[in-house]
This record gives structure tokens, sequence and C-alpha cells, in this order.
């Protein structure tokens, strides 16, 4: 069953995979012939090949503002639906640049999080009858990418006779409907589920909207530097075996695993995270492979089997890494590796290096305590 499970859910990435590579060599090219007949008829016909080149090079550049700029109107349509919904702002972050509220100030740190171009989490209003409101915050960033497109549309029409601004302005405005549509669509995405589709999920029932509300509440105590093994211990039961199929119930199984590695209750862990993996459980793709380096650290600890041990060397696990490569829960797992697996102290050492580096800017001090505390149980065997 669990073969089967995975051998389709292979099958359906790559699927997913060629549908985006072929939707964007054909918006690629569209858009590049669309250019160049733009740019003949706007010259009277008398375009030359380095017009057109200087004006594709221009069209590039405006696409990577365009997604920059359209990223933070995205996760500040986030931020003002919380606010409207009785939230309060937590943290607001785009690309690997992150502003989050700590001790009563505005603090800028630097984060990433694979599969995400940006986040805004904000800090829930408590359940009343097992409800909080949900649907306005999660549908607000792709409502303010279409309501920002709608408006520079209007520019655009406006100002036509100015080519570089018209042509900035049109595809700031290209850009926020795509991004409208791939988050307000309701989808399943390699590492994430979109925001339509979260909105579809969290309205199944009383355990998924609380199983949303315990993440937002566990994101509000980390950034008070509260770690997870100090944090109420209702919030981490482990759901029963027929509700981890739902994907935020699924998310509380994980956080019940990351509180028992935090714990070092590293049997009780490892014997979770592989029921977890076994089940037929709707977990993101983010949260499946941010238990593997979990999962190894504590086969590092125990018993080191090999078939355990060889997931840190999968392919598609060695690219997850490369993308989180700053996250101190891998760097500390590569730690371990290196020191008790490979026995390679040199190496280690530069890791360690690596990790001290990557805590001055990350933004969670309760995550880099727990964190030191394992490498120092490595260092010990």
């Amino acid at each position: 069953m669990q073969e089967n499970t995975k051998k389709n859910s292979t099958i359906t990435r790559k699927i997913r995979n060629v549908f985006f590579l072929i939707a964007a060599l054909a918006a690629g090219g569209a858009g590049g012939y669309a250019l160049a007949v733009y740019t003949d008829i706007s010259s009277g016909g008398k375009a030359t090949v380095w017009i057109v080149l200087f004006r594709i090079i221009f069209i590039v550049f405006c696409v990577y503002m365009a997604f920059y700029l359209q990223a933070a109107f995205h996760e500040a349509g986030h931020m003002i639906c919380a606010l409207l919904s009785g939230y309060r702002f937590l943290s607001f972050r785009v690309g690997s640049f992150m502003w989050i509220r700590q001790d009563g100030r505005i603090r800028l740190r630097r984060f990433s999080l694979a599969g995400t171009g940006g986040q805004c989490l904000m800090d829930p209003p408590d359940l009343k009858n097992g409800q909080v409101p949900y649907i306005l915050y999660n549908l607000g960033g792709a409502l303010a990418n279409l309501i920002t497109s709608l408006i520079l549309i209007g520019g655009y029409l406006l100002f036509r006779g100015n080519w570089y601004l018209s042509a900035f302005l049109l595809t700031m405005a290209g850009v926020g409907l795509w991004l409208a549509a791939i988050n307000g669509i309701p989808l399943k995405l390699g590492m994430m589920n979109n925001d339509g589709r979260n909105i579809i999920d969290i309205g199944k029932n009383k355990e998924e909207i609380y199983g949303f509300w315990v993440q937002m509440k566990i994101a509000v105590r980390q950034t008070e530097g509260v770690r997870l093994k100090d944090m109420p211990c209702e919030w981490f039961q482990i759901p029963p075996a027929e509700e981890i199929r739902y994907p935020m119930t699924a998310a509380r199984a994980v956080f019940a695993a990351n509180r028992l590695v935090d714990e070092h209750a590293f049997t009780e862990a490892a014997k979770l995270i592989d029921r977890i993996l076994r089940a037929d459980a709707d977990l993101i793709g983010l949260y499946r492979l941010l238990l593997i380096p979990d999962r190894v650290y504590c086969e590092l600890i125990g018993e080191r089997s090999t078939e355990i041990l060889d997931r840190w060397n999968d392919s598609q696990m060695q690219k997850f890494i490369r993308q989180m490569r700053n996250y101190p829960q891998m760097i500390r797992t590569e730690y371990a590796y290196t020191l008790l697996k490979e026995q390679d102290r040199e190496k280690a050492e530069r890791i360690r290096q690596k990790f001290e580096q990557t805590a001055k800017s990350y933004p969670y001090s309760s995550d880099l305590e727990s964190e030191r505390e394992l490498i120092e149980i490595a260092e010990t065997l």
C-alpha cells in the first residue's frame, strides 16, 4: 500500500512538473513573440535587432522586479485581511528578508523556506466554539494581487504612449494575475498547498480548524523564544490514525514528533516519524521532507541502520538540503551525519562554524537553543 502511494505521488509530481514546464515555455514563447511584434509596431516597422534585444532584456528585468513586488503585495494582502479578522502582526517575509515582532519591536532577520517566496504569519484570536476566522486571511494574498493587477492595467492603458513604462505596468499586471490564479485556485503544489487549497482543507472539520490555529500559535510562541517542549502539552497530542490523513491534523503530528526530539525522547520520536511517513497522510511535501533530518538524527545516535541513514543521501533529499542549507535543523543533522557516520571531524567542525554563522541572523532563539543541545549530544558519542 505504502509502495503504491509513493509511486502514485512520484507520478503525480512528475506530471505536475511537466505541466508547469510546458506552461512556462508556452508563456515565455508567447511573451517573446508578443514583445517582438509590439516592438515592431511601436517603431513603425523600423525596429533593429539591437532595439528588440535591449527591450527583451528590459522585460526580463521587469519580470524579476514584478515577482518581487507582487510577492510583497501578496503578503501585505494576507496581513491586511488578517488584521481585519482580529489577528495581530507576527512576521512578514519576502524572499529571505523577514520583519518579525519580538520584545515589542519590529526586527529585521534573514530566513527562507523552500517552496515559498514569502510568508506573513499572524497571531490568531482565541477559538470560539472551535472556530477562528480563516477565509479572509488565506484569501487576502490572491485578492491583493488581483486588485493591484486591475489598477496596473488601468495604468498601462493610460501610459501606452511610453513604451518602457507601459511595458513595466503590463508585466506587473500579468505577474499579479498569474500569482492571483496560482494561489487562489485550489492546488496542491510541490512543497506547500496554496492558499485556495488551505481554505478548503481548513473548512473540512473542526479538527482541521484546530490544527490551523495550533500551527499559528506555535509560531507565536517560537517568536517569543519558547521551545516546543515548554509549550502547552495539549497542542501536541498525537491525533488518531484516521485523522492524520487530513493536512492540518497531519501537521499537528509532525509538530508532536518535533517536540519529542526537543525533549530528547529519540526512540519515541523515531517511532512517531515512521508512523507518519507510513500513514496514508495528506502531508504537505515540506513537512514530509522536514521529518527526514529528525529521523536520520535519531538513527545516528541510536542503532545507525543503513537503510534509514541512506535517506539522507536520497537525490530528492539532497536537493531539499541544498534549498534549506541555512536551516539549523538541516545543519545539525549534517553535522551529526558527518561526525558519526562519515567520521570526518575536520569537515564537521566547518559545519559547526556554519551553524554559528547562520545563528547570527536566524529569527528563532528557541530553535537555536534546542539545536545546540542536539549538536552537543552528537559530540559526546
